[in-house]
């Protein structure tokens, strides 16, 4: 979760959301990324949806059965969906999103019936750090 934070403070650096993630499978780092929305001129880019498509790569298979996904933020709708697509094993993720998460708020998409995949869910892990680092950047758009 480190490295994740780690990366969101590099989103927040480059006027990104500051959303980190890291997949990890065995204790190795498959992937590690951050928001880049802005960068890319892409609402989809998503630092969930960046780790998912690079660790694919790197196994050369659509699954990621057995890794580990670490996120500083409660992943959204699309982002929940993509993790249970891919198969990921276990989520682990800092601040709670009340008004767009979709793990534990919202839609709660790994405990609805229509959901093929259902991920071991860890939250709170580096949740002050990540909530603080949130709530600043949104403070800082606001003035």
């Amino acid at each position: 979760m480190d490295l994740a934070l780690a990366l969101a403070e590099e989103a927040a650096e480059a006027g990104e959301a500051p959303v980190g993630a890291v997949i990890v499978e065995n204790g190795e780092i498959l992937a590690a990324d951050r928001n880049r929305m802005r960068q890319m001129n892409d609402p989809t880019w998503h630092a969930e949806l960046a780790v998912i498509r690079t660790a694919l790569a790197a196994r050369g298979t659509g699954r990621l059965d057995g890794c580990d996904l670490y996120v500083t933020l409660e992943p959204c709708a699309m982002c929940a969906g993509a993790i249970a697509h891919a198969r990921l094993r276990r989520v682990y993720y800092g601040a709670e999103d009340p008004k767009a998460g979709a793990v534990d708020n919202g839609v709660r998409l790994f405990q609805s019936p229509s959901t093929h995949h259902h991920p071991e869910v860890i939250s709170g892990l580096g949740e002050r750090r990540a909530s603080e680092m949130l709530k600043a950047f949104f403070a800082g758009l606001r003035k």
